[in-house]
């Protein structure tokens, strides 16, 4: 199992209900379905990920993240994941507070554009940085929201959204010192699992 799916594993329950959005060829439901008791669905638009979701065991459904989750009532889900998506939404705010709406708690992870090499490129070069953990083009990525966390811890300030645990690791999922000291500027990737508002049901 991919290293970053394995991390988001550990964070999750035996026994909860769990949404994956975005959620490829269900390696991780699958996962969690065997070694967990984990009940979930998966959620993807690509037909050929659909395919490997079923054939995997996975329940999962075909609908893109752009057009909402009206379709899930409140509290539907204990845990929904969200693995290296939220940057290719048209309104990450928007389904990350879905994401609360229709689960008690959500995980998220995405690529740091605040990261040094990002940083470096786009001084000495003057172009769209493209790293290890960004390896597109500007003109052929699906990323259309790149953000820093900074940017992203803002975003949940304001929408008042609760940082339950965040930790960020290097580009070989790993937790290092200098990433765990000053995670904007070293660390790749982050892992955010987040909580409701104090109070909000």
């Amino acid at each position: 199992m991919r290293e970053d799916l394995r991390i988001i594993a550990d964070l999750v329950e035996p026994g909860a209900r769990v949404l994956d959005l975005g959620c490829g060829n269900g390696e991780l439901l699958a996962h969690l379905q065997s070694n967990k008791d984990v009940r979930g669905y998966g959620m993807d638009i690509d037909p050929q990920r659909i395919n490997a979701c079923i054939r995997a065991g996975v329940n999962v459904i075909e609908h893109d993240l752009n057009d909402g989750l009206a379709r899930f009532p409140d509290a539907s889900f204990d845990m929904v994941v969200m693995t290296e998506t939220l940057q290719a939404v048209r309104r990450p705010d928007l389904v990350l507070t879905e994401m609360l709406r229709i689960g008690g708690e959500c995980i998220v992870t995405f690529p740091n554009f605040g990261h040094w090499v990002c940083r470096v490129w786009l001084v000495t070069r003057g172009r769209m940085p493209m790293a290890r953990h960004l390896p597109h083009n500007w003109y052929d990525t699906p990323n259309i929201h790149l953000c820093t966390f900074a940017d992203f811890e803002r975003l949940c300030l304001e929408t008042g959204i609760t940082v339950i645990e965040r930790f960020a690791v290097d580009s070989g999922y790993r937790s290092r010192r200098m990433v765990n000291r000053f995670p904007n500027l070293f660390g790749t990737t982050a892992f955010y699992r987040l909580g409701r508002a104090d109070g909000e049901t």
